[in-house]
């Protein structure tokens, strides 16, 4: 469907993604219909939003299908796509670095295997996944990640593949906020629609509001749903911020006034070109102007000698220069609202933290923080889906961890400030910091403990810890009491002995 509308009058003032909730405590074969169908409202509202902001970040925008009263004959239609703009941007914040699992445990065996899992992930093309979701997210507000079983002899035990929001939701509980059921409208291989339900522990097919068998038992009678062992549901939502606001439809009215402003100066420029040419008190036949036209000149004769014969071009040029400053104004606040710093140019003699606080890549840094919190969130149910499809295959000894064992990792910009950042770690060493603290603090590396731990050897040759402290200690106050013993004075002078009081 193109995107005649404008986006307002689609959502009518409803801006941001629906969330299907249930009051069911858990979802079973015997409410799953009914859970289905109290949800599939809210699903077919939200995706004709999803819709016309993918096409809208595609380049289908209102401007294309503009039309005018005056001068009708002269019509342009103009899309400077800075929705693609915008979403690349806010992609590149969150996932142009690759998302890592972090060791959160001293114990050796425990960081081997979580740089393990971290190799899983990426030869599952764990990152590629990221960018495909997080252009959903960006563009509509929700994006999916999903995990798959692959065939037991494969190297990597699982796939991971990025459903469209146009056919994928997921069901809420109403008093806990936790997901309860996620499900894909999908086709079987003649066409027919039906929905694929999964809950933390079943995996159900409903067609035609009824429940369709899945398999045949041992015994013969059918089996309405399936037991899985993702230990979460396996298919992920990433929502974008708390309301599933897309980015595009935050600054939606101002991207097709931006629109608007520079289709009319293409129609004014070309309107000044083909101007009408005016004739004062004369006349001239059709033949005779078109003659003229090919010889570049015209000749004209008065038809009332008491008045003046004249011809003229009809001209009204647009201030351009007022139109460039409305439009930059426009596109100013649209930057400020999506926290994307602006592309001034530096004159020189700023330090890289002065220039980023003037340009808005401070604040823009801490806009992105906001979204970490919910990425993370959903990162977490993903990864256990994707330990649990390694324990299948691989066993329990593969990854000998558990959730509290580690976290995920956003690295916007790893070399930003570099100097800074490393002057702020000899500055804490050598103040008395404890070195994981200052790994910690400082900001240079994405996984401070691994860091830490690789460092150790090194740190404890360079710098004296607290350890090493304590040991020298502890050695000085027995050499002290050893030679207080042998009657070694403060001064070095050995003082005579006496048997008397």
């Amino acid at each position: 469907m193109k995107n005649k509308m404008y986006f307002q009058d689609i959502v009518n003032g409803q801006y941001g993604r629906k969330i299907a909730y249930t009051d069911v405590e858990r979802v079973t074969e015997d409410n799953v219909v009914k859970v289905l169908g109290d949800s599939l409202g809210t699903f077919y509202f939200n995706r004709r939003a999803i819709e016309y902001l993918w096409n809208y970040k595609n380049g289908d925008q209102p401007a294309l299908y503009r039309e005018k009263s005056i001068r009708d004959d002269i019509i342009n239609h103009v899309v400077e796509n800075h929705a693609w703009e915008i979403v690349r941007f806010k992609m590149g914040q969150t996932y142009g670095e690759p998302i890592k699992y972090n060791s959160l445990s001293k114990d050796e065996r425990i960081n081997e295997a979580v740089d393990r899992f971290n190799n899983y992930t990426r030869a599952a093309g764990k990152p590629a996944k990221d960018l495909s979701m997080g252009e959903w997210q960006s563009a509509v507000g929700v994006g999916y990640e999903a995990i798959q079983l692959k065939d037991a002899n494969a190297d990597n035990p699982f796939r991971i593949v990025v459903p469209s929001p146009l056919n994928t939701f997921v069901i809420y509980s109403r008093n806990t906020q936790e997901p309860m059921l996620s499900v894909q409208q999908l086709k079987d291989e003649e066409g027919n629609i039906y929905y694929q339900c999964f809950t933390n522990t079943h995996e159900f097919r409903i067609q035609n509001s009824q429940l369709m068998p899945l398999v045949s038992g041992d015994d013969g009678l059918l089996v309405y749903s399936r037991l899985h062992t993702f230990g979460e549901i396996p298919i992920v939502e990433y929502p974008n911020n708390q309301d599933r606001l897309s980015d595009i439809e935050l600054v939606i009215t101002m991207l097709d006034s931006i629109n608007n402003y520079q289709s009319n100066r293409v129609d004014a420029v070309e309107q000044f070109v083909a101007s009408f040419i005016k004739f004062v008190n004369c006349d001239i036949d059709q033949t005779q102007f078109e003659e003229m036209k090919k010889s570049g000149a015209l000749v004209v004769k008065t038809i009332n000698k008491d008045f003046k014969a004249d011809v003229d071009l009809l001209t009204q040029e647009l201030n351009q220069t007022q139109t460039q400053v409305a439009k930059d104004d426009l596109w100013d606040n649209t930057l400020s609202i999506l926290a994307i710093p602006n592309k001034q140019n530096n004159t020189g003699g700023d330090t890289q933290g002065a220039v980023e606080l003037r340009n808005g890549w401070d604040f823009s840094k801490q806009a992105a923080k906001i979204k970490d919190a919910y990425v993370i969130e959903s990162e977490y149910r993903l990864s256990t889906c994707m330990r649990n499809a390694i324990k299948i295959r691989k066993g329990e000894a593969e990854l000998p961890f558990t959730i509290a064992d580690y976290e995920p990792v956003i690295n916007h910009s790893p070399t930003d400030n570099m100097q800074v950042k490393a002057q702020t770690f000899v500055m804490l060493i050598q103040a008395g910091i404890h070195p994981l603290v200052a790994v910690k603090v400082c900001g240079l590396w994405n996984d401070p403990e691994k860091v830490f731990l690789m460092s150790k050897p090194y740190l404890d040759n360079l710098y004296k810890t607290i350890d090493d402290a304590q040991e020298q200690e502890e050695r000085a106050q027995a050499l002290l009491a050893e030679q207080q013993d042998n009657g070694i004075t403060e001064t070095g002078r050995t003082e005579p002995h006496s048997d008397t009081v």
